[in-house]
């Protein structure tokens, strides 16, 4: 088992007198996670599993009675897949200011409907964490560069969902196609009441191919037969469950520079080859480009959120004059900007630096990557 970052990070909150919200898409870990700090409770922890139709019969809306006489002497409870649960957020700001003493963990997938349902009630009564599947860190904490090596190829190829990473290779495919299907089916087209699903899968197909470029909605609109409406209104749903993040494009200094533009990632890069069909060793891809740069990106998005619990603001930059770069990060008015580059090859900053003066780069490869994100 990989020890989560976050946590003694949750320990540290526990008690409080507030809720615990654990948000992260399925089978990142987080049922592992909060079973394994319940086990330090033993008798006085308990476990509540929300798709099951006994328990839920105990999460009613402004009765936390009823929910206290099943709960007995318990002091902590874990609420599992707390979403399925209507008026959920109700139900949990009754009982915690009813009975602040008693520790709640609500975890829930995508974001989610349980963000939806708990969001304006639990305001200043709940601390929120997020679970993304394992991180570089998680993975490779203790690893040298010859043992990262061993092991970067299958994550880049398979990713780093907790069952993927730990399967036997001869397992991954199956074990992602698993999340994958779980991933879809159940979290969007079930809590969204998606009307035709065929086109979200087209959507997603497209845009697997398209990680790290430009998105152009016009034409993706044009290739699916529906309206852009449509089209931002799955990319919204998309980014809502934790499929895939959008990078907008930076424009401050230049006349040239790109405007309105985003490019997709998805969040693991396991989940992006299996919507293609493509688990191919790295030296016969033409996409391993493609595939590190959505790696490092996502990864330094775990990085800060491990690391500080925020997110500085995130951009690409590309001019109509095609300079480009791949990643940068604003914190307080400064800059740093990464290349990624499979290989050892260097990268051209000077453009960008004239641009903007107050920014560091930096070209990211197989051999420093682990500088960046542990």
């Amino acid at each position: 088992m990989y020890q989560r970052i976050i946590e003694n990070k949750i320990r540290e909150k526990l008690f409080k007198g507030k809720i615990i919200c654990l948000f992260g898409p399925r089978r990142s870990g987080k049922t592992t996670l909060s079973k394994k700090i319940l086990t330090d409770y033993g008798e006085s922890g308990y476990y509540m599993n929300c798709e099951n139709i006994h328990e839920r019969a105990y999460l009613l809306p402004g009765e936390p009675d009823v929910l206290k006489r099943y709960l007995g002497n318990k002091k902590i409870v874990v609420i599992d897949e707390a979403q399925t649960i209507e008026h959920i957020g109700t139900v949990l700001k009754v009982f915690v200011d009813t009975y602040p003493e008693i520790q709640i963990i609500a975890t829930g997938s995508s974001s989610f409907e349980l963000a939806n349902r708990v969001g304006e009630p639990l305001v200043g009564r709940a601390w929120d964490f997020f679970l993304a599947p394992l991180s570089f860190k998680e993975i490779f904490e203790d690893k040298g560069l010859h043992e990262i090596n061993k092991t970067f190829e299958e994550i880049l190829i398979y990713g780093s969902f907790p069952s993927v990473v730990s399967s036997k290779i001869e397992d991954k495919i199956s074990s992602l196609s698993q999340i994958a299907n779980n991933y879809l089916y159940k979290d969007i087209f079930t809590y969204e009441q998606i009307r035709k699903p065929k086109i979200l899968e087209d959507l997603l197909h497209l845009l697997a191919f398209q990680v790290g470029n430009e998105v152009n909605t016009t034409e993706l609109a044009k290739k699916l037969e529906i309206g852009r409406p449509t089209i931002e209104r799955y990319l919204q749903l998309l980014e809502k469950t934790f499929v895939i993040q959008r990078l907008y494009s930076l424009k401050r200094n230049r006349r040239d520079e790109i405007r309105s533009a985003f490019k997709v990632y998805f969040h693991d890069n396991g989940v992006r080859n299996y919507l293609i069909n493509s688990f191919n060793n790295l030296k016969l891809r033409n996409d391993i480009g493609a595939l590190f740069e959505n790696y490092f990106v996502m990864e330094r998005i775990k990085y800060h959120q491990q690391k500080t619990g925020w997110l500085p603001l995130m951009y690409f930059w590309r001019t109509h004059s095609q300079l480009e770069i791949d990643y940068i990060e604003e914190q307080n008015g400064l800059f740093k900007a990464f290349e990624c580059k499979w290989s050892e090859e260097k990268a051209g900053f000077t453009e960008f630096k004239k641009a903007y003066p107050n920014s560091e780069t930096f070209v990211v490869n197989r051999k420093n990557i682990p500088d960046f994100l542990r």
